[in-house]
């Protein structure tokens, strides 16, 4: 059973014990008939995605976005000195194993292009190439049998796992403390937080079951912007408001869904999907309120601390398309952000995690700039002659999402996740925080998908 698998039965166990303990109170009700009108509440994905399913069933849709554009956590950019090429400051990669994205890139005639990278790697000031650099052979053994390991543990074992951590969890296996620093180097930047406090269910699921790049394979030709244009598109972009931020969700029961915006426009519907990330939704007035249980359970999800800090060079330096580099900094990790595109300008991602993320995003320009240029030097000596512009972008100050992606600590994955699935009278919920594996726009997708399948009855 793979973990999609293993989150529906979750899901499905748990889904009694919110309703029982908010039926006289909060009334919840799964699903009426077929609606004729839905009101999705934010154009990220999750929301866009749901909106085209709708529209193929005939049913009436608007979705409602705060933001000032389209897209969400996707935020493809162009740096002014970069010559045209176009780095992601949000959601990267496309995994192998996203059938969905993959799907619908090839529907819109967009091209995936190849995102895998080699890994550098500088540690204590010493730097090693590709190839150079490994983890002890006790390591590497329990790494090239994860999936033989994963695959024998039964349900019971693996929803055990939730309740440790993935630094517990490999510590206990063995693991030499450079190996445990190293996979906290690596893991931190697909979590966004160290594994010190990421559910070792959560981290062994997403190790076992991704590709050999752990999903790390592809990016859409021109940004991945592009596919929420094309899905836009799809909608009709005079059924997608932005600028429109949601401030009361007012349920009438068999008449519907009230919505109040904050510029004073309302809007009516049979049914809401509410497809944001848990800090703007916790700031609607509901009413009436959402399940006790469901606020615990909101408040308690955090979101992973990932910034972005691209510099735009004058000329590619590094000389691989396909370099990457861990190091032991705050300037935590690099990669090429413009890979495959021709121009001698290229630009180099610092993309760091958690409390150095914090780091990085308080430090003053100049000096943030010095710390990126420092972690580079055991590699490549001082560069800084080549830099034309660095950019900052912190998803955890962002004033939508209050941070990248949903962060499941230990404890978190069986206990929080299904509570935050489950309907609310005539409202749904959708995203990537509800999906099998965080931070993939392939889980947006999939999660507004089985919100309006949900809604017309498909499932």
């Amino acid at each position: 059973m793979n973990r999609r698998d293993f989150l529906v039965k979750s899901t499905l166990a748990s889904s009694a014990i919110l309703t029982s303990d908010n039926i006289t109170s909060n009334p919840i009700f799964i699903r009426n008939e077929k609606p004729k009108s839905v009101i999705i509440i934010g154009a990220g994905f999750s929301g866009l995605a749901a909106a085209m399913k709708l529209k193929s069933e005939g049913i009436k849709v608007t979705i409602l976005e705060a933001r000032k554009r389209i897209g969400g956590r996707v935020f493809s950019n162009q740096p002014a000195k970069s010559n045209s090429q176009v780095i992601e400051l949000g959601a990267e990669w496309v995994g192998n194993s996203h059938e969905r994205v993959i799907e619908l890139c090839n529907e819109f005639g967009l091209k995936l292009e190849n995102n895998q990278f080699e890994s550098d790697l500088t540690l204590g000031g010493k730097y090693s190439q590709a190839g150079k650099w490994s983890f002890s052979p006790d390591m590497q053994k329990f790494w090239d049998n994860k999936v033989t390991i994963w695959e024998s543990m039964s349900e019971e074992q693996r929803k055990k796992l939730d309740k440790t951590d993935w630094w517990r969890f490999l510590s206990q296996q063995g693991v030499s403390s450079n190996d445990l620093l190293l996979r906290d180097l690596m893991d931190a930047t697909d979590f966004g937080e160290s594994i010190r406090h990421t559910s070792a269910y959560a981290a062994f699921a997403e190790y076992a079951e991704s590709s050999e790049k752990n999903e790390m394979d592809l990016k859409i030709k021109g940004g991945n912007a592009t596919l929420a244009e094309k899905m836009a598109e799809n909608i009709g972009k005079e059924n997608i408001l932005i600028d429109h931020t949601v401030q009361i969700v007012k349920q009438m029961g068999s008449n519907g869904v009230s919505i109040t915006c904050s510029n004073g426009k309302t809007f009516n519907a049979d049914k809401v999907i509410c497809a944001i990330p848990t800090f703007s939704l916790l700031k609607i007035d509901w009413q009436p309120g959402l399940p006790n249980l469901m606020k615990d359970a909101l408040h308690e999800l955090q979101y992973a601390r990932i910034g972005k800090f691209p510099v735009v060079f004058s000329e590619k330096f590094w000389k691989r398309d396909d370099f990457d580099m861990l190091t032991d900094t705050p300037a935590h990790y690099f990669y090429h952000g413009t890979k495959n595109q021709s121009g001698k300008t290229g630009v180099l991602m610092c993309y760091a995690t958690g409390d150095k993320a914090d780091v990085l995003a308080s430090v003053s320009k100049s000096q943030r700039l010095d710390i990126i240029i420092d972690a580079l030097k055991p590699a490549f000596g001082n560069v800084s002659k080549y830099v034309t512009e660095d950019l900052m972008y912190y998803w955890g100050q962002d004033a939508y999402s209050s941070g990248a992606y949903a962060f499941y600590g230990k404890g978190q994955w069986f206990e929080v996740m299904p509570i935050l699935k489950e309907p609310y009278e005539n409202v749904y919920f959708a995203g990537e925080h509800l999906a099998d594996w965080q931070g993939f726009m392939e889980g947006a997708i999939n999660s507004g998908e089985e919100a309006a399948d949900n809604i017309v009855g498909n499932q």
